[in-house]
C-alpha cells in the first residue's frame, strides 16, 4: 500500500486504499460501508461511534499482506 490509513481517512478512501478494508472494518462492527455516512465519516469517528480500538484497527488496515 502506498498511502497510509489514519484516523482522519474517510471510510470510502480507506476502502480504496486497502482492498481488505471491508472485512477488517466489519470485524469492528462497521457493517454499512456503502451508506451515505461512509462518504463523510472518518475512520477515527467510526471507531468512536462503534466503540472500536482505533489503534488496533489502524494496525490491521495498514498491514501489508
Amino acid at each position: 500500500m502506498e498511502k497510509k490509513i489514519t484516523e482522519n481517512t474517510i471510510i470510502t478512501e480507506a476502502l480504496e486504499i486497502n482492498p481488505n478494508a471491508p472485512e477488517i472494518l466489519m470485524k469492528y462492527g462497521m457493517h454499512c460501508l456503502g451508506c451515505a455516512i461512509a462518504h463523510g465519516e472518518t475512520v477515527g469517528e467510526a471507531a468512536e461511534v462503534h466503540g472500536a480500538d482505533l489503534e488496533k484497527m489502524l494496525e490491521e488496515l495498514n498491514a501489508i499482506e
